[in-house]
């Protein structure tokens, strides 16, 4: 009688299959957090909070910072940070929306966005990867430039939007089967966002400049035009944010995008992304944004001011924060 020995799992199965569970715990936390939320929200204001009218305005909201929050979350990944992207939202808006833009129509405000959206991202990109600049520092310089450029373009004043065919996605007639337009378009960014990083070698070298930049040079990732492109990607997803935000509200202006790098970072960090770089979940990102977006909604019916709204989201940065470093201890 012959013995068979079990077959050994391949080398590295073991941690991502514990990654992999581990991932899909905190999914499950997430989606528990967010049903309590639900519950809050239905037992203080059920007419109001559980309006089909109120829930498609929840996840509209949700889909322009949702936007945002997919490309930060591969910058993150990569060990990188992003303080940039609500201003770059602001300038792309208001250059969308000036009167020479809205002469070229639907087309016109849409490329405008998006393109200064990557302009934007291609300073960033050029300034972290090349320049030798810290992420942190280059961004925020990003972050005042965009900010005065878009006062400087506005004069402090609302851009209304003229142009009938972008108006026309934010009304109920252009609804598909109930779903916003702006709503299936972040659920496209979402999946292409989550293809991106887990289903393709660009994913796969983002999370590996993230993990050891030093050991993905040397296994040949060029890790200065890896983080070139992951800027331009988060530029993009800027871009077309504030696209999303221009039929939103109708109009553009010097003040859009205002603390949006600290939501989209947040959202990142209580999904799962690890802020040091290394790890990331697109899946965990969305719920996050999800969450934050339920919050705001809530304390908005319940009348609660937003100061109090700012000091829940910051006690939950920190508790998502003090999460994954014992989650790093114990790992």
């Amino acid at each position: 009688m012959t013995l068979t020995t079990p077959a050994k799992a391949p080398a590295g199965e073991g941690p991502r299959r514990a990654l992999g569970l581990r991932a899909d715990v905190r999914n499950l936390s997430l989606l528990g957090v967010l049903a309590v939320l639900v519950l809050v929200g239905g037992l203080t204001r059920p007419a109001e909070f559980l309006a089909t009218s109120n829930l498609q305005l929840v996840l509209t909201q949700a889909s322009v910072i949702g936007v945002v929050t997919v490309g930060m979350t591969f910058v993150i990944t990569s060990g990188g940070i992003d303080l940039s992207v609500g201003a770059i939202v602001a300038l792309a808006s208001v250059w969308a929306t000036t009167l020479a833009t809205q002469e070229f129509g639907f087309a016109g405000i849409l490329f405008t966005a998006v393109a200064v959206g990557v302009g934007c991202g291609l300073v960033n990109g050029v300034l972290v990867a090349y320049g030798g600049m810290v992420p942190f520092i280059a961004t925020l310089a990003m972050l005042a430039s965009a900010r005065g450029l878009a006062l400087q373009i506005t004069d402090g004043r609302t851009q209304i939007v003229t142009v009938p065919s972008v108006l026309d996605l934010g009304v109920p007639d252009a609804y598909v089967l109930g779903i916003p337009p702006l709503v299936l378009v972040f659920a496209a960014v979402t999946a292409a966002g989550w293809l991106l990083l887990n289903r393709t070698t660009f994913g796969r070298r983002t999370i590996a400049v993230g993990g050891n930049p030093e050991a993905a040079r040397l296994a040949g990732i060029d890790v200065r035009r890896q983080r070139l492109f992951l800027y331009l990607l988060s530029g993009l997803c800027c871009g077309i944010a504030a696209f999303l935000l221009v039929v939103l509200a109708g109009s553009g202006q010097n003040t859009n995008g205002n603390l949006y790098e600290l939501d989209a970072i947040a959202a990142a960090i209580i999904g799962g992304t690890l802020l040091s770089g290394g790890r990331g979940t697109i899946v965990g990102s969305v719920l996050g944004v999800l969450v934050f977006t339920t919050i705001t909604n809530i304390f908005a019916l319940n009348n609660l001011q937003s100061d109090v709204q700012q000091i829940a989201k910051g006690a939950i940065i920190v508790a998502a924060v003090l999460v994954q470093r014992r989650t790093a201890r114990d790992g």
